[in-house]
C-alpha cells in the first residue's frame, strides 16, 4: 500500500480508528508495531487536527480497534498498543503546534481539553436540560468524561497539562460548574476540591447553591446508577468540607485559616438551609426530600472513612451547637407555653433524624453535657433544644438517670445563688422529659413531689430559699398551662407552719388564673390525676368521669360513701351538681342485678344528696338507653387515625425484623402518640390510679377501639413470630418490653386490651392458631413483667377477691372446665412458660420469675399430668429437682415451641422434663398446692371432661394418694397424715358449694351441676373408710377416733366464720351456708362413724358427748325450720346410734343410755326425732331388727312410740289416755307435733289443755309450758316467715295456752334468759336470733290479747320484772338494729310493726306499773330495774320511781 492512498484515505476524513482496523488483517508481531508507530507519525506530519485527535483518544470504541481478535489477553495487548499509540501521537502534535503558535504547551492542551469537556457536557443552549438534571450528567456523557479525564492524567504525567488553567479557564465568565463534573475532576485527581475551594472565591455562593439543588432532585425512576452517582457526588463534597473545615493543624496559617471557615460556613449555610425546611414544615415534598438526603450525608460510618474521629467529632458538637441555637426567637415564657407541641411524637422527624446523626457517636453523659453548657452561653432555640432532649430519651433508655443527675445539678445550682437561669432550665427540662409519658420518664408531678415536696427538698434549707421558689413559681403563673398549676396546687411544695402564708399567696394567685383560664378549682377533681404529661389539661367532664370511677371503688370496697365525695356535696356543690353527679348519672343499659354503681347512687339517693328530679330523668334515660344503640366515637383529627395507626404498625414490624433499637423507640413513641389521640379519655399517665376496673358483662367497647386493639394485637403477635424466626427469646431485641410500656401508658387503651384479651381467652381460645397463640402468651409474659409500674386490675364482677396483676387477671380468664378449655389452656401456658424461661436464660433467678407468670406455671401443674398419663411417673417431688442423664439429649426447649411439625404434647412433655422447668417447682410461688388442685378439679364438667370416669378416677387416687399424701405441708402436701388429706378435701367439697362462683356464672357454657363433686366426695368416702378400717389417722397411736375427727373439723370451720362475739347478719347467713353444707357432706359419710364407740373396762360403750355437743353448737344455728333438725339429718344420727350399739356387747342397753343422755342435754335432736317419728319409726325399727335380730326395742325407743300414741289419742279428745313416765319437753313435743299433724284443730288442742290443767301437778305445768315455748316459737316463725306458718293459728294456740297458764309464773320463765330453771333447755332448740328476739314475741302476743288477760297477767308474780326486761331488751334490739320487720299487713288488731311495737310495749307496760301494787317487786329490784332503763327510757324509770319505790315520810331523810 503506497503513502499517497494512505494521504487520499485521510482527506476522506477516515478516522484513526477506522484507519488502522482497517490495515490489521493478520496476526501483528511486536516489530510491526513500532513500524506502525513511525508510519502514523509520518502521516499526521502531513494533516492534522488537534480536537479530531482528541476525540479519537476519547473514544470509547479505541478498545475495540482490534476487535477481529479474540481472548483477554489478546484484548488487553491490543488496548496496550492503542494507548502507547495515541497519547505520544497527541502530545507529539501538542508540542509541535505550540512550537508554532509560540505558546506553551500547557496553554494549548488546557484549551483543547476545556473545548472537549465542554463539548461532552453541553453548551448554554442546554441549560434547561442542565436544570432539569440539578448538575447530574447522563451515562454517555459520564462515560466520555472519565475517559476524557483518563487523557488529562496521560498528559499530565507527560507534563503536557495544567489542572490550575483548566480550572481558571472553566469558571472563565463566571460559568457555573456542574457538581458532577467537579466530582470527577476531584475523584480522578485532577483539579481536587479542596484546590477549587482555596482557589476560586466564589465557590462558597455556587456550591451551596449548586448542593441543594442536587440534593433536591430525584432521578428518574429505574436509573440506580444516577441515584448512587448523586449520593457519591454529595458524600465526597461533606468528605472534603468536614476534614478542611475541621481537622486540626498543629502550623496553621492564616490562609489555612480562612478556608476552613470558608467551608464552615457552607456547612452552615447547608444546615440553616435543612432547618428552614423543618420549619417550615415541608416533609413530603421535594424540598423535604433533598433536606431528608442530605441528614443522610452526615451518617457517621459514611463521614468516617475520610476524616479521623476527632474530626468527626468536632463537626458534630459544632453543628449541633449551631441547631440548638438557630434562630433564638422563642422567649422562655413562649417555650412553657407551647412545650406541649414539641414531643418527640409531634417534631419534624427531619428534625429528630438530625439529632439522631449528630448524637450516635457520642454518650449520653457527654451530650448533657455539651447541652447543658449551650444553655449557660449561648441564646437558644427551645424548640430545639427541648426536641433534641426528646429525642435524646427516646432513642436512649438509659438516658433517664442522666438527666436525673443533670436536673439535680441545675436545682441545686440555682438555689446556691438563687439563679433563675438554672431554675427555668430544670423545669422546662423536666417538664419535656415528662411528656415523653411514663414509659420515658416519670411524671411531672412526682418529679416535683420528689423535689420540693418534703423537708429535705431543695427550698427547704431557708426561708430565702423557698421564698425564691415560690416567687419563681408566682412569675410562672401568666404562661403555666393549666394542668402544671393544678400539680401545684394539689401537691404542693412542703412549706414549715409559720411560712404557711406564702404559700397561701401563691395557691391564690394559682387559682385565679386557672378561672381566667375557664378551669376554676371548682372544676378539680375531688380525687385529681394531676400530671405534666397530658398536653392539655382533663377537661371537666374527663375529670369528674375519672372521680366518679374513684369514688365507687372506696365504695365498693368500704361500704360507705367517701367522706370526700359527702364534703364534695356540701362546701363544693356547684362542682358536686353540674360534674361529679351529671358523670355519675350518664345513661347506661342497667344490669339485672345492682352493681357497685347503682348501689352508690342508691346511696347517694338514700343520703339526699341527688335531687329528685336530676333522679328521675336518670332512671328515663336509661330505659330508653336499652332500646339505643351505644353512640358511635368521634374524633377531632384530620387523618383517620386508623390508617395512621396501620401504617406505624407495618414499619414497627418492619423495624423489628431489622433490629433498630433506635428507630424502635422513636416508631413507639410515634404509636403512644395515635393511641392517645385514639383513646382520648386519659392522660398519658395516670397519678394515683393504681387499680382499673374491667366491667366484664357490660356492652362491648366502640368499634373503632376493638379494632385498634385487634390491631395491636395482631401486629404483636406477627412481631413476635417474625423475631421468632431469627434468633430465640432471650437473644431478642426489647422491642416487646418497650411495645408493652406503650400499652401501659393509656390506662384506657389498656382496659380495652384487658377486656379484648379476656374474651379471647375465657370464650374464643379454641379458634386462636398457633402464631396466635404463641404472641398471646409472650404479651401476657410481657405485661407481667412490667408489673412494677402497672396498675392492678379489678375484675367486675368481683372474680377475684382483691385487685391484682394484669398477668393473674388474664390468667384467671383460662378455664379447665372441659376438654376444649383444657387444650386452649395448656397450649397457651406451654407457650408461656417456654418463653418465660427462654427470655430469662441469661438473667438472675429472681428476675427469670419476673418473666415466668406463677399461676400459668400452675396450670401446668395440674394439666399436663391429668393430660399426658406420662407425666405422672415422673412426677416433681418434694426431694429437690430432678436430675435425668437424657436431658443432654434433649432438643432446645424454644426449637420445639416455633416446630410446625411439633404438637402441643410434645412440647408440653419436652418441656415436663426441662430441668428450669422442674426447678422452679421447688420454689414456694410456683408450688401447686392441694388446695389449689382441688379447687380446679372440682371445676371440671364431668360430661365435657377428657378423662373418662375411669380414667378420672385413676388420676385422682394418684393426685391423692401418691402425689399430694407423701409430699411435705410447706410443699403444699399432706406430710404423710390421711387426716390432713381429708381435710382439705372436705375443705374443697365445702368451698366449692360455697364459693359465689363468679366466674361459672359469666360463662353459659358452664352448669351449675355435672362438675367432680361426687368424685371427690368419692375420694373422701375412700380415705374415711380406710382410717376407719385401718384406724391410720396420721399416728398409730392416735386417740381420736374418725367422728371425733369429723365433728372437730366443722367446728373450727364454723368459728372461723364468726369472727366476732356479736356477730352480723350476713355473718350468720355465711354460718348457716357452711352448716347446710357441712350436712350435705356428713349424709354422704357413713352414719356409724359419728358415735364413738369406747371401751370402759373392757366393755364397748357408746360416747355421744361429742355428737350432742356439735348439735347444741352448731347444728341449732343452721335449721331450716326454726327448732328443727331436718328429717335427712335426724335419721342419719339415729341410725349412728343403733350402727354404733350393735357393736357393743349389750346393744339395747346402750340404745337406752344414749338416748337417755340425748334427752337430758340435745333437746333439739329429741323434739326433731318426736317431729319426725311417724317417718323414722319404721326405718329405725327395721335397722334395729337386722342388726340385733332377736333383741326386744329398747325402752327409750318404744318410749317414743308411746308418747306419740298418747298425744294423738288426747288430740282426738280421749280423756282416758294415761300420761307416760316421760320427761316434759318429750310429752310437750309430742303434743306440739300432735297438733300439727292434725292441721292445727283449735278444738281438739283445746280439750286437750283442759285435760292437762297446771293444777293437777307439776308435770303437767311443765308440759304445758314447754308446749307454749313451742307455740310461741311458731308465732315467731310466722312473723318472720308468713309463707311457711299460719300466723292466726300460731296467736290463736299461743292465747289458749296463756288462758290456762297466766296465774301461774311459770310461763314467764320462757322470756328470761337467765332464769329459767328446770326449763333452761329451750335455750338449745331454737337458735340465738330466736331467742333475742322472745322480747318482741312477748310483746307482740300480750298486745293482741283481751283487756282481761292482761289485767290477769300484771297480777301475776314476777310479771312486772319480766315486762321491763323484756321492754329494755326490745330497746336494745331497736337500736342494734336486730329487729326484723314482719312481711306480712297486720290484722286489725295485731301490732306488728317496730315502731308500732315499741309504742304500745311502752304504753302497756307504764299503765301495769301504775297498777302494780309497790309490795310487788322488792326495793333492791325496783332500784336494778331503774338503773336498767334510766338510760333507755328515763321515762320508764321515773314511773318504777314513783309508783313502786317506797318514799320516806320525813323530808329532811330525802337526801339519803
Amino acid at each position: 500500500m503506497s503513502l499517497s492512498a494512505t494521504c487520499d484515505s485521510v482527506s476522506q476524513k477516515r478516522s484513526l480508528s477506522s484507519l488502522l482496523a482497517g490495515r490489521v488483517v493478520k496476526r501483528l508481531k511486536q516489530e510491526d508495531g513500532q513500524r506502525l508507530q513511525e508510519a502514523t507519525i509520518q502521516l499526521l506530519e502531513q494533516q492534522q487536527n488537534l480536537c479530531s485527535l482528541l476525540r479519537e483518544v476519547g473514544n470509547p470504541d479505541l478498545c475495540n480497534i482490534f476487535r477481529i481478535q479474540n481472548g483477554e489477553q489478546k484484548r488487553a495487548e491490543s488496548e496496550g498498543i492503542s494507548s502507547a499509540v495515541a497519547v505520544p501521537l497527541l502530545v507529539c502534535e501538542l508540542r509541535r503546534q505550540a512550537l508554532q503558535l509560540g505558546v506553551p504547551v500547557a496553554v494549548l492542551s488546557v484549551k483543547m481539553m476545556l473545548e472537549r469537556l465542554m463539548e461532552i457536557t453541553g453548551t448554554e443552549e442546554d441549560k434547561e436540560e442542565e436544570d432539569t438534571r440539578s448538575g447530574l450528567l447522563t451515562s454517555s456523557q459520564r462515560v466520555q468524561l472519565c475517559l476524557l479525564l483518563e487523557s488529562s492524567k496521560e498528559l499530565l504525567s507527560q507534563g503536557a497539562f495544567c489542572p490550575k488553567l483548566l480550572w481558571q479557564e472553566y469558571r472563565r465568565d463566571q460559568r457555573l460548574p456542574k457538581l458532577e463534573v467537579v466530582y470527577h475532576l476531584h475523584s480522578h485527581n485532577i483539579v481536587t476540591l479542596k484546590l477549587i475551594i482555596e482557589s476560586d472565591e466564589g465557590v462558597r455562593l455556587w456550591l451551596v447553591s449548586r448542593s441543594k439543588a442536587l440534593c433536591g432532585w430525584t432521578p428518574p425512576h429505574g436509573e440506580e446508577e444516577t441515584k448512587q452517582v448523586q449520593r457519591k457526588v454529595l458524600s465526597t463534597v461533606v468528605g472534603v468540607l468536614l476534614g478542611t473545615g475541621f481537622e486540626l493543624s498543629r502550623e496553621s496559617a492564616a490562609a489555612d485559616r480562612r478556608i476552613s471557615q470558608l467551608c464552615c460556613s457552607v456547612l452552615d449555610d447547608m444546615l440553616f438551609w435543612l432547618l428552614d425546611t423543618v420549619e417550615k414544615g415541608v416533609t413530603l415534598q421535594c424540598a423535604g426530600a433533598g433536606a431528608e438526603l442530605w441528614i443522610q450525608m452526615f451518617d457517621a460510618s459514611l463521614c468516617g472513612v475520610s476524616v479521623s474521629v476527632d474530626t468527626l467529632q468536632r463537626f458534630f458538637t459544632h453543628t449541633l451547637t449551631q441547631t440548638l441555637t438557630y434562630k433564638p426567637q422563642l422567649t422562655v415564657s413562649d417555650a412553657i407555653t407551647l412545650q406541649n407541641e414539641w414531643t418527640f411524637a409531634k417534631s419534624s422527624r427531619l428534625l429528630t433524624s438530625l439529632f439522631c446523626k449528630l448524637a450516635v457517636i457520642f454518650s449520653v453523659e457527654h451530650l448533657l453535657c455539651h447541652l447543658q453548657q449551650v444553655l449557660e452561653t449561648h441564646e437558644v432555640n427551645w424548640k430545639h433544644v427541648l426536641c433534641f432532649l426528646s429525642t435524646l430519651l427516646v432513642y436512649n433508655p438509659r438516658a433517664q438517670s442522666s438527666l436525673r443527675e443533670l436536673l439535680s445539678r441545675l436545682l441545686s445550682s440555682a438555689f446556691e445563688v438563687y439563679d433563675l437561669e438554672n431554675m427555668i432550665t430544670a423545669f422546662l427540662l423536666a417538664r419535656q422529659c415528662a411528656l415523653e409519658g411514663p414509659a420515658i420518664f416519670p411524671s411531672y408531678s412526682n418529679w416535683f413531689k420528689m423535689s420540693f415536696g418534703g423537708g429535705s427538698g431543695y427550698h427547704a434549707t431557708s426561708k430565702k430559699s423557698l421564698v425564691f421558689l415560690l416567687k419563681f413559681l408566682s412569675d410562672l403563673v401568666p404562661f403555666e398551662p393549666p394542668q402544671y398549676l393544678k400539680v401545684h396546687i394539689l401537691q404542693p411544695p412542703y412549706v414549715p407552719v409559720k411560712h404557711r402564708s406564702l404559700l397561701m399567696e401563691y395557691v391564690s394567685l394559682a387559682k385565679t388564673r386557672l378561672a381566667d383560664l375557664k378551669e376554676p378549682v371548682e372544676d378539680m377533681g375531688l380525687y385529681e390525676d394531676v400530671s405534666g404529661a397530658g398536653g392539655a389539661s382533663l377537661q371537666p367532664q374527663c375529670q369528674a368521669v375519672q372521680d366518679v370511677e374513684k369514688a365507687v371503688s372506696l365504695f365498693e370496697s368500704t361500704g360507705r360513701i367517701s367522706a370526700t365525695v359527702m364534703e364534695a356535696s356540701i362546701f363544693r356543690r356547684p362542682y358536686f351538681l353540674t360534674r361529679f353527679l351529671a358523670a355519675l348519672l350518664t345513661p347506661r343499659i342497667l344490669p339485672v342485678k345492682a352493681d357497685a354503681r347503682m348501689s352508690f347512687i342508691e346511696a347517694l339517693k338514700k343520703a339526699d344528696k341527688i335531687p329528685a328530679a336530676q333522679y328521675s330523668s336518670y332512671v328515663e334515660s336509661c330505659q330508653k338507653q336499652r332500646q339505643q344503640d351505644g353512640s358511635e366515637l368521634c374524633l377531632d383529627t384530620n387523618d383517620d387515625p386508623l390508617e395512621v395507626l396501620k401504617i406505624q404498625l407495618q414499619e414497627f414490624t418492619e423495624l423489628v425484623v431489622e433490629g433498630n433499637d433506635g428507630e424502635i423507640s422513636a416508631q413507639l413513641s410515634r404509636i403512644s402518640h395515635t393511641l392517645s389521640v385514639i383513646f382520648p379519655g386519659r392522660p398519658d399517665e395516670l397519678i394515683g390510679q393504681t387499680v382499673i376496673r374491667i366491667h366484664l358483662n357490660t356492652p362491648p367497647s366502640p368499634e373503632l377501639h376493638v379494632k385498634v386493639v385487634n390491631m395491636i394485637l395482631r401486629n404483636f403477635c406477627q412481631c413476635m413470630v417474625d423475631a421468632s424466626r431469627a434468633n430465640p427469646p432471650n437473644k431478642h431485641s426489647p422491642w416487646a418490653s418497650r411495645f408493652v410500656s406503650v400499652m401501659l401508658g393509656n390506662t384506657q387503651f389498656l382496659s380495652s386490651l384487658i377486656c379484648r384479651l379476656w374474651d379471647l381467652f375465657h370464650n374464643q381460645g379454641s379458634s386462636l392458631s398457633a402464631a396466635h397463640v404463641l404472641g398471646l402468651a409472650a404479651l401476657v409474659v410481657h405485661l407481667h413483667a412490667s408489673m412494677s409500674h402497672s396498675p392492678l386490675v379489678q375484675l367486675v364482677p368481683p372474680i377475684l377477691p382483691t385487685p391484682v396483676p394484669v398477668g393473674e387477671a388474664l390468667s384467671s380468664a383460662l378455664g379447665c372446665s372441659t376438654h376444649a378449655d383444657m387444650l386452649f389452656c395448656v397450649r397457651l401456658c406451654v407457650a408461656a412458660v417456654c418463653y418465660g424461661i427462654c427470655r430469662g436464660d441469661s438473667l438472675p433467678q429472681q428476675q427469670q420469675q419476673d418473666h415466668i407468670l406463677s399461676s400459668l406455671y400452675k396450670k401446668l401443674l395440674y394439666l399436663i399430668p391429668r393430660l399426658v398419663p406420662e407425666a405422672r411417673r415422673t412426677a416433681i417431688t418434694a426431694g429437690g429437682p430432678f436430675s435425668d442423664h437424657q436431658e443432654e439429649k434433649l432438643p432446645g426447649l424454644w426449637s420445639s415451641v416455633t416446630d410446625t411439625n411439633s404438637t402441643w404434647m410434645k412440647t408440653a412433655w419436652h418441656l415436663w422434663r426441662h430441668p428450669a422447668f422442674r426447678q422452679l417447682e421447688h420454689t414456694p410461688p410456683y408450688q401447686l398446692f392441694f388446695s389449689e388442685w382441688l379447687d380446679n378439679e372440682l371445676r371440671v364438667l364431668r360430661s365435657e371432661d377428657a378423662l373418662s370416669d375411669p380414667e378420672r378416677q385413676e388420676y385422682q387416687q394418684w393426685a391423692c394418694l401418691e402425689l399430694y399424701l407423701s409430699r411435705l405441708e410447706e410443699h403444699g402436701g399432706c406430710g404423710g397424715d390421711m387426716k390432713n388429706l381429708c381435710s382439705h378435701l372436705l375443705s374443697a367439697i365445702m368451698d366449692q358449694q360455697l364459693s359465689d362462683r363468679s366466674l361459672e356464672k359469666l360463662d353459659y357454657r358452664v352448669s351449675y351441676t355435672g362438675t367432680c363433686l361426687p368424685d371427690i366426695l368419692s375420694r373422701l368416702q375412700e380415705l374415711v373408710y380406710e382410717m376407719e378400717v385401718t384406724d391410720l389417722s396420721g399416728s398409730r397411736r392416735s386417740t381420736e377416733d374418725v367422728g371425733d375427727y369429723l365433728f372437730t373439723f366443722v367446728s373450727e370451720r364454723c368459728s372461723s366464720t364468726v369472727t366476732s362475739a356479736s356477730p352480723s347478719i350476713s355473718t350468720e347467713l355465711s354460718l348457716q351456708h357452711t352448716l347446710n353444707t357441712w350436712n350435705r357432706v356428713l349424709l354422704a359419710l357413713p352414719a356409724v362413724l359419728l358415735i364413738k364407740v369406747k371401751s370402759d373396762g373392757g366393755r364397748a360403750t357408746l360416747e355421744c358427748n361429742t355428737l350432742i355437743e356439735h348439735v347444741n353448737q352448731h347444728q341449732r344455728k343452721a335449721c331450716s325450720l326454726p327448732g328443727l333438725l331436718s328429717c335427712h339429718l335426724t335419721a342419719h344420727l339415729l341410725r349412728g346410734v343403733i350402727y354404733a350399739s350393735a357393736r357393743c356387747g349389750r346393744p339395747r342397753e346402750e340404745v337406752n343410755k344414749a338416748w337417755s343422755q340425748i334427752s337430758l342435754r340435745c333437746p333439739l335432736l329429741l323434739v326433731s326425732t318426736v317431729h319426725w317419728w311417724e317417718r323414722l319409726s319404721p326405718v329405725l325399727l327395721s335397722l334395729w331388727h337386722r342388726l340385733c335380730d332377736g333383741e326386744p326395742l329398747p325402752e327409750q325407743l318404744q318410749l317414743l312410740t308411746d308418747c306419740h300414741n298418747w298425744a294423738c289419742s288426747l288430740e282426738k279428745g280421749l280423756s282416758s289416755a294415761a300420761l307416760p313416765a316421760a320427761a316434759a319437753l318429750l310429752l310437750a313435743a309430742s303434743l306440739h307435733r300432735a297438733w300439727q299433724g292434725r292441721g292445727c284443730d283449735s278444738q281438739g288442742f283445746s280439750a286437750a289443755l283442759n285435760m292437762l290443767r297446771p293444777e293437777r301437778g307439776t308435770q303437767y305445768r311443765q308440759v304445758l309450758v314447754f308446749l307454749l315455748f313451742m307455740c310461741v316459737n311458731d308465732h315467731l316463725s310466722s312473723l318472720l316467715y308468713p309463707q311457711e306458718r299460719s300466723h292466726q293459728n300460731a296467736t290463736g294456740f299461743c292465747t289458749d295456752l296463756l288462758l290456762v297458764l297466766v296465774d301461774s309464773a311459770d310461763w314467764l320463765l320462757i322470756f328470761k334468759s337467765n332464769k329459767q330453771g328446770v326449763y333452761q333447755s329451750i335455750t338449745m332448740v331454737t337458735s340465738d336470733e330466736f331467742t333475742r328476739l322472745m322480747p318482741w314475741a312477748f310483746y307482740s302476743l300480750l298486745l293482741q290479747q283481751s283487756a282481761e288477760l292482761l289485767q290477769r297477767a300484771v297480777c301475776c308474780p314476777g310479771f312486772l320484772q319480766t315486762a321491763v326486761l323484756c321492754y329494755i331488751s326490745l330497746l336494745q334490739l331497736s337500736l342494734e338494729g336486730h329487729t326484723l320487720t314482719p312481711a306480712t299487713e297486720p290484722s286489725d288488731n295485731q301490732v306488728t310493726e317496730p315502731c308500732q311495737i315499741l309504742s304500745y310495749a311502752k304504753q302497756f307496760l307504764l299503765r301495769a306499773i301504775s297498777q302494780t301494787t309497790p309490795t310487788a317487786l322488792s326495793s333492791s329490784q325496783v332500784r336494778q330495774l331503774e338503773s336498767q332503763c334510766a338510760d333507755l327510757d328515763p321515762e320508764v324509770a321515773a314511773a318504777l320511781s314513783v309508783h313502786l319505790e317506797p318514799h320516806s315520810l320525813s323530808p329532811e331523810m330525802d337526801f339519803l
